[in-house]
């Protein structure tokens, strides 16, 4: 199997975002509703890191 083909399997990735997921977020970001979003981080990553 290739290298980038195990990524997924030996890191417990179940499903890679797709252009389409990624832009749903960026519309946000450029809307009026984010307007009280100032110096935020948001981390794409579908759960994977626990954090809070």
């Amino acid at each position: 199997m290739k290298t980038i083909a195990r990524f997924p399997v030996e890191t417990g990735i179940a499903h890679y975002g797709t252009p389409e997921e990624i832009a749903e977020l960026m519309a946000f970001l450029v809307s009026h509703a984010a307007k009280w979003m100032t110096g935020s981080t948001l981390r794409m990553d579908g759960g994977e890191v626990k954090s809070i």
